[in-house]
């Protein structure tokens, strides 16, 4: 099995020291060293990736966070190439969600001995994402929670970049769901999602699936500090949110509008505000290593 490792370096402690672990755990399951491949500011993943697809090889391993991820899973989506994951980054929402191992040696071995999963990506701005895709307070935390943080705490980061937009204001949305008739909602945020895990277990879709071929959507609008309070509770718990806090759909696309530019986020990365999401499902687009 001919393989790459697209690494962050940013996501581990020791570069040279992460790259003999693989080297070793390839040769353990028999196979040669891999093709590797570290990304750099200017490009997080996707150069690299069609560097190790023209190379030929089996399975390119993302060697970071969820970020790396979808920019690994953008360019082999359609490809008989299949994605291994090695988890390095803060959330690893991915790795959580196919419930792949954390261990760098077990998740080689899994792509060598494991099967092969074919997933859905969602698509958005003419690119593909894993996870989901958000507007308002989800995509305004994100940007408020301070990197060093993460690398130092890990997910509980984002409680303290969501204390700092508790109190933003609620965005007006038109959101269409396919071909059925617009809704104008007056909400919080709006999360698209291919998978439903987020940080910390919550899961606000129950049985959302990455090969389902529909996305899952949320409308959340707590109104107050109590509301935020009562519905984090209902999910540590799991117990289904009130309609009027959360309200959830299934569609194979979706179009979100709002009256002013709003923070957006793919991934758990921010992107540039802006007043339109416009999101759709690539049904089996991603072949995925897994246990």
């Amino acid at each position: 099995m001919r393989t790459a490792v697209v690494i962050n370096p940013t996501s581990v402690t020791d570069v040279e020291q992460t790259r003999r672990d693989v080297v070793a755990a390839l040769s353990d399951v028999g196979c040669p060293a891999p093709l590797w491949l570290p990304t750099t500011a200017e490009d997080p993943g996707g150069g690299q990736t069609r560097r190790a697809i023209a190379a030929g090889v089996d399975v390119v391993f993302a060697c970071g966070g969820d970020g790396t991820i979808r920019a690994c899973a953008d360019e082999l989506a359609g490809t008989a190439v299949a994605l291994g994951v090695l988890p390095a980054g803060t959330g690893n929402l991915v790795a959580a969600n196919l419930d792949l191992p954390a261990d760098l040696a077990a998740g080689v071995a899994t792509a060598v001995n494991g099967q092969r999963r074919q997933i859905d990506l969602g698509c958005v701005d003419g690119h593909h994402f894993a996870l989901m895709v958000g507007m308002g307070f989800d995509a305004a935390m994100m940007r408020a929670t301070p990197d060093t943080l993460k690398r130092r705490i890990g997910w509980p980061a984002y409680v303290v970049g969501g204390l700092r937009r508790i109190f933003d204001r609620s965005m007006h949305i038109r959101i269409s769901v396919d071909d059925q008739i617009p809704l104008t909602r007056t909400a919080r945020t709006v999360l698209v999602a291919n998978m439903g895990r987020m940080q910390g277990g919550i899961d606000l879709f129950g049985d959302a699936r990455p090969d389902d071929g529909v996305l899952d959507v949320a409308i959340v609008a707590p109104r107050t500090p109590t509301d935020w309070l009562s519905l984090a509770v209902r999910l540590i718990l799991r117990r289904t949110p009130p309609p009027h806090q959360v309200e959830t759909f299934r569609a194979s696309t979706v179009d979100i509008r709002s009256r002013t530019a709003e923070p957006r986020q793919v991934d758990g990365d921010p992107i540039a505000p802006g007043d339109r999401l416009t999101v759709t499902i690539r049904p089996r687009a991603l072949w995925v290593c897994v246990p």
